[in-house]
């Protein structure tokens, strides 16, 4: 990452990288492999079309225009992902949303909500 991410930032990106890990192995992906991009999100294995997905989404995260009143991604007035991802990252919101649920993990998903 170019600058030190701040609080907030952080951890958006350790919440949609949960998510996107917990997609990623719940859609039995192949070719899992560590995520050295972001040493922060260790041990995170992910397939190459998760990987670059997280990509996009930290650095749409860390070049997010309304830093000092970022409503959630979902509530924006702004929206910077393009179609195919927003699609996508709503796939893995819900579909892992619904598995955390399961797991007792409802911290997460207060994030997303509120």
């Amino acid at each position: 990452m170019q600058n030190e991410p701040t609080a907030q930032q952080l951890k958006d990106i350790k919440i949609i990288a949960k998510f996107t890990e917990v997609w990623c192995v719940g859609q039995q992906h192949s070719g899992q492999q560590p995520v050295a991009a972001y040493p922060e999100l260790q041990p995170l294995t992910l397939c190459p079309d998760c990987a670059a997905f997280l990509d996009y989404a930290v650095k749409k995260r860390l070049n997010c225009p309304l830093e000092a009143e970022k409503p959630t991604c979902r509530r924006c007035r702004i929206h910077c992902y393009a179609p195919q991802q927003r699609a996508l990252v709503k796939q893995i919101m819900a579909w892992s949303g619904r598995k955390m649920i399961m797991r007792g993990r409802l911290d997460y998903l207060w994030h997303y909500f509120f």
